[in-house]
């Protein structure tokens, strides 16, 4: 398979407009620190690195990022540890707003999945035609796959996967199966030692430097789309959330002003995630 369909963009003069009516319409604020609870994906991928500068310059308003998988993220939401949360799996975050404990969620920008694994490709995944077969592949050969394992959106898509594909991995655990039970770049570390197969959001991979023989062997499958959604945290539930700061921040970010900032972020070249706001 090969690319995913992910557009190439550049900055329109509409964009850089968009940025510039930041610059002139929000007022000069005291800084205020919010809490956003979001994915070790975004954080691993230097994307947090690279808007948050922006966005204080344009604000005066401070982030702090609690990185973390998509499924922890939630549950610190909803324990009123953070006043946004910005994760990947939509159900999830639908469920948390229809819950009360968000307020709205929006689409702020996706990448996609790939299938890593080390140059030789013993389980030939590299000729597969879709997810279901890759997996499959993986499966019969019983050739080393590295599960994050911590309830993480990207965990969360896997198993997704696997379902699709009717196989039950976990009944190998141990075997060729294994769970790394850590965030993002910390199981990619393992599947590079252990030379096994791993799921990973692109970006992340775009930005690791520990590849040594690993390589993206499957991609382009249109299941492998990935989304990710910013909600802010309800004052209903949660009372101490800095509401008016954290309706900034997501307003920043599904603005012209904040998906230009996402579509112009780049590693070596290439750019990593694509805004969809609505």
């Amino acid at each position: 398979m090969t690319g995913f369909f992910l557009p190439d963009r550049t900055l329109s003069a509409g964009w850089v407009a968009g940025i510039m009516l930041w610059f002139a319409v929000l007022p000069a604020m005291a800084s205020e620190a919010i809490i956003v609870q979001s994915t070790t994906s975004t954080q691993n991928s230097g994307l947090y690195d690279y808007l948050l500068p922006l966005y204080q310059q344009q604000t005066a308003n401070q982030v702090h990022v609690v990185a973390v998988g998509t499924g922890q993220a939630i549950k610190n939401a909803k324990n009123c540890d953070g006043d946004v949360l910005l994760v990947h799996s939509k159900a999830d975050e639908e469920q948390f707003v229809a819950s009360g404990f968000g307020v709205r969620r929006y689409d702020v920008m996706y990448n996609d999945f790939v299938i890593l694994g080390p140059d030789e490709d013993p389980a030939d995944i590299a000729s597969a035609s879709n997810i279901k077969q890759a997996l499959a592949r993986i499966a019969a050969s019983q050739n080393r796959f590295i599960s994050r394992g911590d309830d993480s959106g990207t965990h969360k898509a896997e198993l997704r996967f696997w379902r699709g594909a009717e196989i039950a991995p976990a009944q190998q655990m141990g075997q060729y199966y294994l769970e790394a039970g850590q965030g993002m770049g910390a199981t990619l570390n393992m599947a590079v030692q252990l030379g096994g197969y791993v799921i990973s959001d692109r970006a992340t991979w775009l930005a690791f430097g520990n590849r040594q023989n690993h390589n993206i062997l499957f991609e382009g499958d249109r299941a492998l789309y990935n989304q990710y959604g910013v909600t802010m945290v309800s004052p209903d539930k949660c009372p101490s959330t800095a509401t008016e700061q954290a309706r900034i921040f997501v307003d920043w970010l599904i603005s012209e002003a904040g998906q230009a900032a996402i579509n112009s972020y780049n590693v070596n070249g290439q750019q990593l995630f694509f805004a969809n706001a609505k």
